[in-house]
């Protein structure tokens, strides 16, 4: 049973910094596709960042690319979403995604955490 949890999330001023973690847990594939969601209010789910392993493949949204840095933890399972500059625009719940291999879209992915809002004013 893969459950995936999030933490980090809170409010700050535009311009201000806040790092995600995921820790995903029971994950038992050779092949892992870590990624991170964002939803804000009546907006569809969109791709933030994503990290495949194994060879450590990332890519990153336009909209982030250059202000958000995702990376891997010591063990495989967590990963961490680095924001920086942030911008109100940023303001969304942040949800982690996992399965084997990255999906092209979020209904897609297989396992999902509860999310964590981030708020940026």
């Amino acid at each position: 049973h893969v459950q995936l949890v999030e933490s980090g999330g809170g409010s700050v001023q535009a311009g201000g910094s806040l790092r995600l973690s995921c820790v995903a847990s029971g994950y038992t594939y050779s092949t892992m596709c870590m990624s991170w969601f964002r939803q804000a209010p009546g907006k569809e789910r969109e791709g933030v960042a994503r990290i495949f392993s194994p060879g450590e493949n990332i890519y990153y949204a336009d909209s982030v690319r250059g202000r958000f840095t995702i990376s891997r933890g010591d063990t495989k399972n967590t990963i961490y979403l680095q924001m920086n500059s942030l911008k109100p625009e940023d303001t969304a719940m942040y949800y982690c995604a996992a399965d084997d291999y990255c999906r092209s879209s979020a209904r897609q992915f297989k396992y999902w955490g509860q999310g964590t809002q981030v708020t940026v004013s």
